[in-house]
């Protein structure tokens, strides 16, 4: 993409209304623009980020096994009823009537609307597991709708559901789902630590949170360092074996780690002293086992093997996709601007043209747009005529991971400099090479073209 054709509204200036930084820098950076309270048009850049993120989170769950699907956001009052959650959810459900006075709610979550679906098809054990997963928009009226899409009323969120015979059938989806959960954001370049959470109005006794930790978090957590030292990596795990699922669950989660609602003081001070930390943290996930509290009074039931209805077994299983941008910014920024990760970036790298009109840096932009083009890689080509100052400020503020700057001395060299956002550090490269150096880093990372 051509900056001069693209639509990247950055402002100069920190809008007086943005109290973190992921507020401040996306909306500086053009990404969104509120609306009202709570809601926020997503502008070109942070569309980009968005749909990134969200095809990162579709690619792992669909490598667990899970299937897509797509719930409505409407859903009718009178399944919430049945499950007897209508009344008890409290004030952030916005309720809606109708034209023909039916009751009709904005949906903060789908467990009432997946369960129906579930009990209209499925009616036999060997259907089951069965996990269903969505990428919708929800809406919660919070009371303070604050620090942008950190805590919005309206977001974008991926929730699941698992359908299963037995506890322990389910506690194995609950496992799969951690591990899946963990590769997604190591994909993106966060470090979210599962922690013993509360379930609040979903319900249910098993429940993990996942959090990033930054100092803006709104949650206390207490946990062992050496719980950051814990990777996944490149492990290929075998999501249909209760053994390895069970056994990354293990790693991730024996050591202690909680957030204030379930802090338990006296566990904590087992810890050797030095590796005591309570921090804040962000967070971007939660997965829930509730066994039959909505298949039984929804009637979600299957013919068991010996003939007789059961209920199911089910949990849920969410991540805050539009969350993620901003829990991404809050751990990877510097005084002058984002630092995106590889796995998200809005442009894989930017082109800064040091002398637009000069015929033979123009040409050399050219030719780096069309080969990194070639490789499967987009790219922001600054090819305005502002200054170079600005037009370094600009990149530094949106953040992507590599720049190629390209003047006319350096190509009397046969070079261009190559700049890394996250360490600052340059090298003058020919052409050639500093293409093939981005794109060996990105195929890295399963991006771009062999």
């Amino acid at each position: 993409m051509r900056l001069s054709r693209y639509f990247l509204p950055v402002l100069k200036e920190t809008p007086s209304e943005a109290q973190i930084v992921s507020h401040r820098l996306m909306l500086r950076a053009g990404m969104i623009k509120q609306q009202a309270a709570g809601i926020y048009s997503w502008l070109p850049l942070g569309f980009k980020v968005l749909r990134n993120i969200e095809k990162i989170v579709h690619e792992e769950q669909q490598r667990a096994g899970h299937i897509p699907m797509l719930m409505p956001t409407l859903q009718s009052a009178d399944l919430w009823r049945e499950s007897g959650r209508y009344d008890a959810y409290g004030p952030e459900m916005l309720r809606i009537r109708d034209r023909h006075d039916r009751d009709m709610l904005f949906g903060p979550t789908n467990e009432e609307m997946i369960t129906d679906i579930f009990r209209s098809h499925v009616n036999s054990y060997k259907n089951l597991p069965l996990t269903l997963y969505h990428i919708q928009w929800k809406f919660r009226d919070e009371v303070r709708p604050r620090f942008g899409v950190m805590r919005g009323r309206e977001f974008l969120m991926k929730d699941g559901y698992n359908f299963d015979l037995t506890k322990e059938d389910a506690l194995h989806a609950y496992n799969r789902h951690l591990v899946s959960y963990v590769r997604t954001y190591e994909r993106m370049g966060l470090q979210a630590i599962p922690m013993r959470a509360d379930s609040g109005p979903i319900g249910g006794d098993d429940t993990h949170e996942f959090l990033v930790l930054a100092e803006t978090g709104e949650s206390e957590v207490f946990y062992d360092s050496a719980v950051t030292d814990i990777r996944l990596g490149d492990r290929e795990i075998n999501y249909d074996s209760v053994e390895e699922c069970r056994a990354v669950m293990e790693e991730f989660t024996s050591l202690y780690a909680r957030t204030d609602e379930t802090h338990d003081a006296a566990a904590f001070e087992q810890i050797p002293e030095e590796r005591r930390r309570t921090a804040r943290g962000i967070e971007v996930g939660q997965i829930f086992y509730f066994g039959t509290k909505y298949s039984e009074p929804m009637g979600a039931t299957v013919q068991g093997p010996d003939g007789k209805p059961v209920p199911v077994h089910m949990g849920s299983h969410g991540i805050g996709v539009s969350r993620l941008l901003g829990a991404i910014i809050e751990a990877s920024h510097d005084e002058k601007g984002i630092i995106w990760p590889e796995g998200v970036t809005p442009f894989h790298v930017g082109i800064v043209n040091l002398k637009q009109g000069d015929a033979e840096a123009d040409a050399a932009c050219d030719a780096l747009y069309d080969s990194f083009g070639a490789l499967g890689l987009e790219v922001l080509y600054d090819d305005t005529t502002e200054r170079a100052g600005g037009k370094f400020a600009s990149m530094d503020l949106i953040g992507l991971p590599w720049r190629i700057t390209v003047g006319p001395r350096g190509l009397k060299n046969g070079v261009v400099e190559l700049t890394c956002r996250r360490t600052g550090e340059s090298e003058e490269l020919p052409p050639e090479q500093a293409v093939e150096k981005v794109a060996a880093i990105y195929r890295a990372h399963g991006i771009g073209r062999v």
